[in-house]
């Protein structure tokens, strides 16, 4: 009972001390986190967010800063987080730009140095 007691409180505890940790696996060169361009809005993204980065889970995770993304019509803001980046490669943010009369957002990647 007592050892029960203790494995709980101990999964509990590693429970909350993860609980703030965001940490983006490697899918590999090339992989974006929006992969497809996305549609052509007619709303000019908001000016990005502020940010505070929270401390890096370990060395050599870079921060990937948050994005305005488009969903059911509206702009919403994707929050940073860090990930590490696979050998030889840095991080590419995306970026919305000018298509036609509109907008389209453009992902980001992990491209070659």
């Amino acid at each position: 009972m007592k050892h029960e007691r203790l494995r709980l409180s101990l999964l509990a505890l590693a429970a909350l001390s993860l609980a703030g940790c965001v940490v983006v696996p490697y899918r590999g060169p090339g992989y974006a986190y929006s992969s497809e361009p996305g549609p052509v809005v007619d709303n000019q993204p908001p000016p990005p967010q502020v940010e505070v980065m929270p401390a890096a889970p370990g060395p050599g995770y870079v921060w990937i800063g948050g994005y305005w993304g488009w969903n059911l019509g509206r702009h919403v803001w994707i929050g940073g987080r860090w990930a590490l980046p696979p050998s030889g490669h840095r991080w590419v943010p995306g970026y919305w730009g000018r298509h036609d009369r509109g907008w389209r957002w453009h992902g980001g990647y992990w491209g070659r140095r």
